[in-house]
């Protein structure tokens, strides 16, 4: 039953209730627990007194990072030494009352640390414990360190992209880490499936997530052409074409499509030009065919070629940068983006990039500074003030 527009206000998210443990670092384990904190479930992070080393990344003001607050807001903050004995029976505590578990630590920490899944699973039996790491939990390159970068290359992914750029040799630098948001995405949704699943068990289980595997899962036509003896491929590369003033990505990828093009280019006679008439002849020669696009795009503006395109249908979009691409009304008409609090001020974070009918999706809108929560939650395992004022320091201990 879909809830009506006006009744959207009191929605609550789909894991209201359920309680996170989150010891993960830098990208990919804490954006899933970000995820999992925008459909309403209680996460807590725990750092060590320092913090975590994104707490530092810029943009920073007055101390504060937004990119950390982009992938931590909305979680609550407990500061916990897991090399103390304090600090571990603190979290067998927490695993008496958690549903979830993430953590990213290179394999065999955790277990070092007397927190892996078998030693906390006889603690709490329904415990969904999710580990994300480079490589996997088990097997002969499971201990290596891995970043994104490095797993961007050892997955071929580098590689596959390198050939479909030509008269290239040398692969791209690395700028932006896929392999960490996918992992994360990928571990989002492993957690879904086994809580869904240990409503019918009882029963948690551990996850393995590996980000060698997530980055394979992007070059699916690259896995399949990997295993045959086949001739080059000639396929469709889609890639810019110039305009008197910046650039357009379009996608031809139907009759329809092609069709629509030449219409918008003024070449309609390309229809039955024996070079691009059929899919086979015009994936041969696709490089003339945009040549022939871009000897026409190049006379006219960005926005003269957008519309042109539009107008007969054609997949087109200018090249953006992102600060053009977040004032793009459509993600203002999306709600895309919240405004969240820190010690530095207000800034904007992406929500989800999904709605649900009847379940609230939505960014915390604060920002928790370092351990402010550690005081009550020791509190509520049962420690008491002097405990607490032991266990935490006068740091803690002097918070409200």
């Amino acid at each position: 039953m879909m809830v009506p527009e006006n009744d959207k206000s009191n929605l609550t998210g789909s894991f209201a209730g359920l309680r996170v443990l989150d010891f993960s670092t830098t990208i990919a384990g804490p954006h899933c627990a970000r995820m999992l904190a925008d459909l309403g479930a209680e996460v807590i992070k725990i750092e060590s007194a320092e913090g975590e080393t994104m707490r530092i990344r810029p943009p920073l003001r007055n101390g504060c990072s937004t990119t950390f607050g982009q992938l931590n807001v909305g979680k609550k903050s407990l500061v916990l030494d897991l090399k103390s004995e304090a600090g571990v029976e603190a979290v067998r505590r927490l695993v008496g009352s958690a549903d979830v578990l993430v953590e990213n630590f290179r394999p065999g920490v955790m277990k070092r640390l007397k927190l892996d899944f078998e030693t906390l699973a006889r603690l709490n039996a329904r415990l969904v414990y999710c580990s994300i790491s480079g490589y996997g939990q088990s097997g002969p390159s499971s201990e290596l360190s891995a970043y994104a970068p490095v797993i961007h290359a050892a997955s071929g992914y580098e590689m596959a992209h390198l050939a479909h750029q030509s008269g290239r040799t040398r692969p791209d630098n690395c700028g932006i880490y896929h392999a960490d948001v996918l992992s994360g995405v990928y571990a989002f949704g492993a957690i879904g499936a086994a809580l869904y699943q240990r409503e019918k068990t009882g029963c948690g289980q551990h996850i393995d997530v590996s980000m060698l595997e997530a980055m394979l899962s992007l070059t699916l036509n690259e896995v399949q052409w990997s295993q045959f003896e086949t001739k080059p491929y000639q396929r469709a590369v889609f890639g810019p074409i110039q305009t008197s003033d910046g650039y357009v990505m379009i996608a031809v990828a139907s009759e329809k499509t092609f069709q629509g093009l030449v219409r918008a280019i003024g070449r309609a006679e390309w229809v039955d030009d024996p070079r691009f008439a059929q899919y086979v002849e015009r994936r041969q020669n696709w490089a003339a065919l945009m040549d022939g696009v871009e000897a026409w795009s190049r006379g006219v503006t960005t926005a003269e070629c957008l519309a042109a395109l539009a107008s007969e249908g054609v997949p087109s979009a200018a090249y953006r940068t992102v600060k053009q691409a977040l004032q793009d009304p459509q993600l203002a008409h999306r709600g895309a983006l919240a405004e969240v609090e820190d010690g530095g001020g207000s800034f904007k974070v992406l929500n989800q990039p999904f709605r649900m009918s009847s379940a609230k999706v939505a960014a915390g809108r604060k920002m928790a500074t370092l351990g402010e929560h550690t005081r009550t939650l020791l509190k509520d395992i049962g420690l008491s003030e002097d405990q607490v004022a032991a266990f935490s320091g006068e740091t803690v201990a002097g918070q409200g």
